[in-house]
């Protein structure tokens, strides 16, 4: 985890000025890889009191736009945010539990894939999202969907 000493460097480093709501962010990307808006703002605001969800979707905004952070967003999900940039690496996402993991490019080089050539457009990076089912949800056995299977009482509805 980086120091607020050198998170302050990094904003610097961009032409950023240096502002509580933007520690308070760029702090939480660090801490929660791959974390959504919401944990995110709930992050923030344990650092710094008081910033508001607006505030913290303008932060993320302006990280994303000047390569400090970067957005994810696997089908059928919510945005995401890392602060694991510049370096071309996918991702693993579960279908069943939706955890979200690093991998590193098969290649090592942008792009890991590339497409047909298309006259006067240059490939400069590939995003590769793999699914499948983490260790923990391939060693649990999948819910049946047989209907005529009795709900469990904790899972039936009460309304």
């Amino acid at each position: 985890m980086p120091t607020t000493e050198e998170l302050e460097r990094v904003l610097r480093g961009a032409g950023l000025r240096v502002t509580q709501p933007r520690l308070a962010v760029l702090d939480a990307v660090h801490a929660l890889p791959h974390a959504d808006t919401e944990a995110l703002i709930g992050a923030a605001r344990s650092r710094v009191d008081g910033v508001s969800h607006q505030a913290v979707y303008d932060v993320l905004r302006v990280l994303t736009d000047n390569g400090l952070v970067r957005r994810i967003q696997p089908q059928g999900s919510v945005a995401r945010y890392e602060a694991r940039v510049h370096d071309n690496h996918h991702h693993l996402v579960c279908r069943v539990c939706g955890d979200i993991t690093d991998v590193d490019c098969a290649t090592e080089q942008a792009p890991c894939v590339t497409p047909p050539l298309v006259d006067g457009f240059d490939v400069d990076e590939a995003e590769v999202i793999y699914w499948g089912r983490c260790r923990s949800c391939a060693t649990t056995p999948a819910p049946s969907t047989d209907s005529s299977e009795p709900v469990p009482s904790a899972e039936r509805s009460t309304s």
